[in-house]
């Protein structure tokens, strides 16, 4: 089904309260898709939202059908949109007879919302039944159930972010081959990576997580080939990813997980001479000093992505992985130039490399 009226017609919400609506509502005002709103209550609190409003009679009156096609006719409306399923159950079956030749925008909302949970559970079932085969140097956990697996996948891909679905799942293999530690990464942005890192830190008891990223505008500029990274920069409010980093990270946080908002380097000097870390948000996290897991999706300039291996790297375990991130990266080759050096001098201590999605996976023998 398209979001969107035909020849530009308004679409009418209804009920336009509902928190899929108000979102809807946002994605018409973008694309300057005209709506008007609707409601059967005597006061609908989100009515201010929208700059047309119409009242209608409940779904189980008996004058709803007739006061909704006189509505349709009255205001041209190409549309309708409703999140309710019980709505959208009753209006799939008679809009046909209500106003002939208007349909509904969306698909059945009890179908879409289960769209996610079941792309998960297939992710979940993929992932145990088509295991990688890791030449590690640490004997493999047991792989968590598929409801945890499928869990992961769901929780995951809510959050904004670049993680895709191969790489979580790498990350998944390789937290059953961990040994104990800390895990640490180095760029977080909203949270997506750093959230899959802490619950397999959890499920698989490797150890607390701590996420490194300075969170300010100056730093994310990458000097890539085109600039086309470099220019997508000031679409980002750095303040709001921190927020939302937090937002997404609270509810699976105890005691557990934290982060500093530094720059790697600096971040590297307070992890050599302290142990605890605090923010407001967290409270006070403890680290052991050794790393288990070392993610580095910082700033991919050849320079600043050298710079956060030889802060972070002398801190791995043996039997702990360093994985750089965008080792295939379409817009520079900073971190694949740092991780061929990195391989070249430092082959006879590694005990797995392979590259899955864009990440380059190594494991410290």
């Amino acid at each position: 089904m398209s979001q969107f009226s035909p020849a530009g017609k308004p679409v009418l919400i209804f009920p336009a309260g509902m928190v899929r609506s108000l979102e809807y509502l946002e994605q018409c005002q973008r694309n300057g898709q005209a709506v008007i709103g609707s409601s059967s209550l005597a006061y609908d609190v989100s009515k201010t939202r929208y700059s047309q409003w119409e009242v209608l009679p409940y779904i189980t009156e008996v004058g709803f059908d007739q006061a909704l096609g006189e509505l349709i006719k009255q205001r041209d409306i190409g549309g309708i949109y409703t999140p309710n399923p019980v709505a959208w159950a009753y209006l799939n079956k008679s809009l046909p007879l209500i106003a002939p030749g208007i349909g509904l925008i969306n698909a059945s909302p009890a179908q879409e919302e289960l769209t996610g949970y079941r792309t998960a559970s297939k992710l979940g079932h993929q992932l145990l039944t088509q295991t990688l085969s890791l030449a590690s140097c640490v004997s493999a956990k047991p792989a968590m159930p598929e409801v945890q697996l499928s869990a992961l996948f769901r929780h995951a891909n809510i959050i904004p972010g670049m993680c895709d679905d191969e790489k979580i799942g790498a990350l998944c293999e390789i937290g059953r081959y961990s040994v104990p530690g800390d895990i640490v990464e180095i760029g977080s942005a909203y949270g997506k990576s750093a959230f899959v890192l802490s619950r397999l830190a959890r499920l698989y008891g490797i150890g607390k997580t701590l996420c490194i990223d300075p969170w300010k505008r100056e730093y994310m500029v990458q000097n890539d080939a085109g600039g086309l990274v470099d220019d997508s920069v000031q679409y980002f409010d750095i303040d709001e990813t921190l927020r939302v980093f937090e937002m997404n990270l609270l509810p699976y946080s105890n005691g557990d997980i934290n982060y500093m908002r530094l720059p790697s380097t600096e971040a590297a000097l307070h992890y050599d001479a302290q142990r605890a870390v605090s923010t407001e948000s967290f409270g006070t996290t403890e680290y052991c000093g050794n790393i288990a897991v070392l993610h580095i999706d910082g700033n991919h300039s050849y320079e600043a992505a050298r710079a956060d291996v030889e802060a972070w790297s002398g801190h791995v375990l043996p039997g702990g992985w360093i994985i750089i991130d965008d080792y295939v990266w379409p817009y520079g080759d900073g971190p694949q130039r740092v991780g061929d050096e990195f391989l070249t001098k430092n082959h006879s201590r590694i005990s797995s490399a392979f590259v899955m999605g864009t990440a380059l996976f190594l494991q410290i023998s």
